[in-house]
């Protein structure tokens, strides 16, 4: 669906705001501007000189549509799309191919802590500031949040990672638009992103793959009347 792409890209403005990046000042949360698009943190992403790098990842999950009941007529549908937002403080690991990105696989209270807030802010940012607007035109309700960590108990490893899955009640696509234009509510979201932003330029590229179906142009209109009733 592609509501659902709508609701990453909203996402990733609001997590790495234009504006921010822009400014290389302002970002909303912990991990600055390492905030990335349907892909994990690379190597060159990691700032050596630090003990760890928060970093965000984004996905799309899952989505769906289906009718509200079993009498709903075709356009009384409910959707929903679930977007996975995976939170890890980032290290250099090694092994015998050489060094990678990884999550750091240590206990320590204090990385959690900082985990902990990271999570948080991305919570806040969607659900109550005034930055996660542009989220909730798209996301009529988080219907629930999963904190899922990320361990191997076998091997005593428990890294610093917890994805945040977020199930999303949202509109259904709406293709009844204009020739040429992108369906809603991805038209409204591309309108309301900043000329520049990363999530623009992908709206755009969008835009470029989708065919409507167009219309073939009308042949003209037969107007008829009825039989004239006597003592009309």
């Amino acid at each position: 669906m592609l509501v659902a792409e709508a609701l990453r890209l909203a996402a990733i403005e609001v997590l790495r705001p234009h504006a921010a990046v822009v400014a290389d000042d302002g970002y909303p949360t912990l991990a600055r501007h390492l905030v990335f698009d349907s892909r994990a943190v690379s190597l060159q992403d990691l700032d050596r000189s630090q003990a760890f790098t928060p970093v965000l990842a984004v996905y799309t999950a899952e989505s769906g549509a289906r009718l509200r009941g079993p009498l709903s007529d075709a356009l009384d549908i409910s959707a929903d799309a679930v977007i996975d937002i995976v939170a890890e403080l980032a290290v250099v690991a090694s092994d015998e191919d050489g060094d990678y990105a990884d999550a750091m696989a240590l206990d320590d209270p204090e990385a959690r802590l900082v985990l902990a807030a990271l999570t948080s802010q991305v919570r806040f940012l969607f659900e109550h500031s005034q930055k996660g607007r542009l989220w909730r035109c798209i996301c009529k309700q988080i219907r629930e949040i999963e904190m899922k960590t990320f361990a191997v108990p076998q091997l005593g490893l428990r890294y610093q990672r917890t994805t945040m899955r977020l199930h999303c009640d949202v509109m259904d696509d709406d293709f009844d638009v204009p020739a040429g234009e992108l369906p809603e509510p991805m038209r409204t979201l591309f309108a309301a992103l900043p000329a520049g932003s990363y999530a623009k330029a992908k709206l755009a590229a969008l835009a470029a793959h989708f065919n409507p179906d167009v219309l073939p142009d009308l042949d003209g209109v037969t107007v008829t009347t009825g039989p004239v009733q006597s003592g009309l």
